[in-house]
């Protein structure tokens, strides 16, 4: 179905040049989508989710055991989209500097001394951020400033970051011996949390076969950075539906401690603010582009309430004692869209 065609309803109100650009966006979106799905296998809603946050302008965190190809998934994303990519493995010893980059002190010829500042990883379009929480609480903040703002303070100084910036950043769910848990700031900067399962039977069986043979599927190119900008900017201007807004807005709020909905206001210890609402605004729009269509729908807010509310929420120990689980008070919070 193509975007004109989803969109027939409201398609007249519509100024031309969105509905042309959304067509042309539909086709590069679909091929991109293709090229990781020939690279990953079997992780339709993982490989969505993570193109939602990407045309969406924000940062995904990637939860899931080792093995299932969430380093692969960064590294795929950022060959298919056109970014130049960097991977920083943290670790308990890293430094900031070690990702932001320092100011060296050089002598020249005449033997003039002067401060000369030498870029570190972060000065990249994608970076890839594994296992974040391995590293201490100073360096996790080295990645605040960027997150928000794309760009950072050394020394005083301002250093602007290539555009467009993202972080996809890894995340084991299990083994949390020698982690520091990422803080709610550092949480709240992420988009969406991705949560990646163990693949089926079927697509295991796929895995098997295909990367043990002799040559292995590459990744190529589907589009530029400068076309994934556009893309961007058109999901901004897309339309939302005031039921949409409403229903965004009722669900972030329904998620908090203070004014939430009354069955759940008592076990939560903390909820979303409104860069939640924010998150779940962009992703919708880009949600309906991904799927070709032209504005979003009540469906896409209900397929992301939980990838944009799970990260930024805590339950109480009491809720926790009593089997709560955020899966289950974020279910309740959807089933009452619409």
């Amino acid at each position: 179905m193509s975007v004109t065609e989803a969109g027939t309803a409201g398609a007249a109100e519509f100024d031309r040049s969105i509905v042309d650009l959304a067509e042309a966006a539909v086709e590069r979106v679909a091929a991109a989508r293709a090229g990781i799905g020939a690279v990953i296998f079997g992780q339709d809603e993982v490989v969505g989710n993570a193109l939602i946050t990407v045309l969406s302008g924000g940062h995904g965190l990637l939860v899931g055991v080792p093995g299932l190809a969430k380093t692969k998934l960064a590294e795929t994303m950022g060959t298919v989209l056109g970014l130049d990519q960097r991977r920083v493995q943290f670790t308990p010893d890293l430094m900031p500097s070690d990702i932001l980059g320092s100011e060296v002190l050089e002598e020249t010829e005449d033997r003039r001394r002067a401060f000369r500042f030498i870029k570190g990883p972060i000065f990249t379009r994608l970076l890839m951020a594994d296992e974040i929480n391995r590293a201490s609480p100073r360096t996790q903040s080295a990645l605040l400033q960027a997150m928000q703002e794309r760009h950072v303070t050394i020394a005083g100084e301002t250093h602007e970051l290539p555009r467009p910036f993202h972080v996809l950043a890894t995340q084991n769910p299990v083994e949390q011996e020698g982690t520091y848990p990422l803080p709610e700031a550092q949480l709240d900067r992420f988009l969406l949390q991705i949560d990646v399962a163990y693949p089926d039977a079927a697509t295991e069986r796929r895995i098997l076969l295909e990367t043990t043979a002799e040559s292995e599927a590459r990744a190529k190119p589907a589009m530029t950075a400068d076309e994934l900008m556009g893309i961007q900017r058109l999901v901004r201007r897309l339309p939302v539906g005031e039921s949409v807004v409403t229903a965004i807005l009722d669900l972030v709020r329904s998620a908090r401690p203070e004014d939430g909905a009354a069955d759940v206001a008592d076990k939560l210890s903390w909820g979303p603010g409104p860069r939640a609402g924010q998150a779940l605004m962009l992703a919708v729009r880009a949600r309906a582009l991904l799927e070709g269509r032209l504005a979003p729908s009540l469906d896409d807010v209900v397929a992301l309430a939980e990838p944009v509310l799970k990260h930024r929420m805590a339950l109480t120990f009491a809720a926790r004692a009593e089997g709560e689980t955020l899966t289950g008070i974020i279910g309740r919070l959807k089933g009452r869209i619409g």
